[in-house]
């Protein structure tokens, strides 16, 4: 039995070593090689963001960016037309948000040891990498200067990073403790600011760019005097731009807007009228609150005053022609 076992087993190494088998693997190697030279991602449906900091939009060029698992897509909205950037880790992207000439966009991503990584829009291939994550990255945000980039932990990350990303060093971190769901820059670059769960943070960069050695120092941050509202959940934050450029503007989950003077003090704010709140934009003259059911209202920056609320967008499947009257 043991002879007859050993020559079975020296004819199969035969009828392996044989050419017509190596022929067989090698065409279907190639086969394979063929095949993926010929599959192309061609529409991606659907998305999956966490939350407002995976969707970003370049003023200038009027792309859209967004998430779907490993892949980055930018839409255009004018052509309806995608393009994609796949990250090759395979690991699921969280946040993204474009640089502030449209050039580039950086991403985060979850899962073990996640990077933030930095994309030429155009050519979509990767420009820079930085690991000092462990467990996920829950928001990211270039400098209106582009010199920085920072990133933001989860939770239980309980970090936050400043990236000098064309040197690749991190030129200051900290620990936070809070969950962040958001970041926002001064126009001035000089600070910025993290809201999240009963947080909202600024974080200084004067004493990073007077350093001359190339090593990484503490992040210098001071808590927003939060007063009666301390309990609440800042979903998201904007420093304001012109002349209200020493003001952040905060909302709150449970529908309201917030507003921190040059002290760091939150001093005023206004009711939405909504059951949530969950995003924010500033610019010189008008603040816009994303709420509940797709509404957007809008208010001025000086006083907080209300201005309107913005028609919805008709419901899918609607034939607009049809309709006659705003609703």
């Amino acid at each position: 039995m043991t002879v007859e076992g050993s020559t079975i087993k020296s004819r199969i190494k035969n009828l392996l070593r044989s050419p017509s088998i190596k022929l067989r693997r090698s065409k279907a190697l190639n086969n394979k090689e063929n095949l993926t030279n010929k599959v192309t991602l061609e529409k991606v449906l659907g998305i999956t963001a966490f939350g407002n900091r995976a969707l970003a939009c370049d003023p200038r060029s009027g792309l859209v960016a967004y998430p779907a698992g490993c892949v980055v897509v930018l839409l255009n909205p004018k052509k309806n037309k995608q393009h994609h950037i796949l990250n090759s880790s395979r690991k699921t992207i969280t946040t993204l948000s474009f640089s502030p000439d449209g050039k580039f966009v950086v991403t985060g991503e979850s899962g073990h040891m996640p990077a933030v990584r930095v994309w030429d829009v155009a050519e979509r291939t990767q420009v820079a990498e930085l690991q000092e994550h462990k467990y996920g990255i829950s928001c990211v945000a270039f400098s209106p200067n582009s010199k920085y980039i920072v990133s933001v932990g989860y939770q239980h990350d309980m970090i936050i990073n400043v990236w000098a990303w064309k040197k690749n060093i991190v030129v200051a971190a900290n620990k936070v403790s809070s969950k962040v769901t958001a970041v926002s820059f001064s126009d001035d670059s000089n600070y910025f600011v993290t809201a999240g769960n009963r947080h909202v943070k600024f974080w200084y960069l004067d004493h990073t760019k007077s350093s001359k050695v190339n090593a990484t120092v503490p992040l210098l941050g001071r808590s927003g005097l939060l007063g009666e509202l301390r309990n609440n959940f800042f979903s998201d934050v904007a420093c304001g731009k012109g002349r209200k450029a020493s003001s952040t503007f905060c909302i709150t989950s449970s529908g309201l807007l917030c507003e921190f003077n040059d002290k760091r003090l939150l001093d005023k704010w206004v009711e939405l009228r909504t059951s949530q709140a969950t995003s924010l934009s500033v610019t010189d003259d008008l603040i816009f609150c994303g709420c509940a059911d797709g509404t957007v209202r809008a208010f001025s920056p000086v006083n907080l005053h209300f201005i309107c609320t913005l028609p919805r967008p008709h419901c899918l499947g609607t034939d607009i022609a049809t309709v006659v009257e705003a609703r």
